[in-house]
């Protein structure tokens, strides 16, 4: 009898138990934020995206140091992040998939995949996703609907007006700038959208790459390696097998 008692003390609804693991998660989320903010990330981040709203820019950093400055398109609606706004979110964010690998400059991609369409430059009557989606992920409170809402960075078609907000959320860019940024930014790289002008960061020295200060997993000598078109096939099926949530227009 006290062993069926201690049983049923245990919460039978899953909805509790997916509850507490989403408190958990927005808890971790914080923290994070919370560490990139005291370690003054803005000048000495190791790898990291800056994006001004009141400049229309987006700054490529490395190690404290300016790697690249493209134009970009924020919201036409302003800043935030409520849902159906069609706001851009402010504060930290983070590359959470990268999406476009090997595609041609100007594909169209539709609920992120390539339909085969590709577009040039400023085609009329067209305002699609293009060439490479780079797929944020809110680290604070006041972004936590970023993945959500489907917020990226990526190529428009609509390039005469990149350098003004224009965008439904998203951070839109010219197809081969966002081609270019696409090869240097590693997943999980940290994307600051500010409402300000970039910061007055020195250049990097020529040469200077773009990546991430992490080690790199040792291979497991006892395991014979797996080759990479393999690991290409595994990813890229499960990014088409994953479900993703589709709200809002993302662009």
């Amino acid at each position: 009898m006290a062993r069926r008692r201690r049983r049923s003390q245990f919460p039978r609804d899953k909805s509790v138990i997916q509850s507490k693991n989403a408190i958990m998660f927005r808890v971790t989320l914080v923290l994070i934020a919370s560490m990139l903010l005291s370690t003054g990330l803005r000048a000495e981040g190791p790898s990291r995206l800056v994006v001004s709203v009141r400049d229309q820019k987006l700054m490529v950093m490395a190690n404290g140091a300016k790697l690249a400055t493209y134009p970009v398109s924020t919201s036409k609606f302003g800043v935030g992040d409520n849902w159906g706004h069609m706001t851009t979110p402010l504060g930290f964010l983070q590359v959470a998939q990268k999406i476009g690998d090997h595609a041609p400059v100007g594909a169209v991609f539709h609920n992120r995949r390539f339909t085969g369409e590709i577009l040039k430059p400023n085609a009329p009557g067209r305002d699609p996703v293009i060439t490479r989606i780079i797929w944020l992920r809110g680290l604070q409170a006041s972004n936590a609907h970023a993945f959500s809402r489907c917020i990226y960075i990526h190529g428009t078609p609509q390039e005469k007006l990149i350098g003004r907000p224009a965008s439904y959320g998203c951070i839109r860019m010219k197809s081969s700038d966002v081609a270019a940024l696409y090869a240097q930014v590693p997943l999980g790289a940290i994307v600051e959208i500010v409402p300000d002008r970039l910061p007055k960061i020195p250049s990097a020295p020529r040469g200077a790459v773009f990546t991430v200060d992490a080690p790199k997993p040792k291979p497991d000598a006892s395991e014979p390696p797996v080759p990479e078109k393999a690991v290409e096939k595994t990813v890229r099926k499960r990014v088409e097998t994953d479900e993703q949530p589709h709200f809002g227009r993302g662009a």
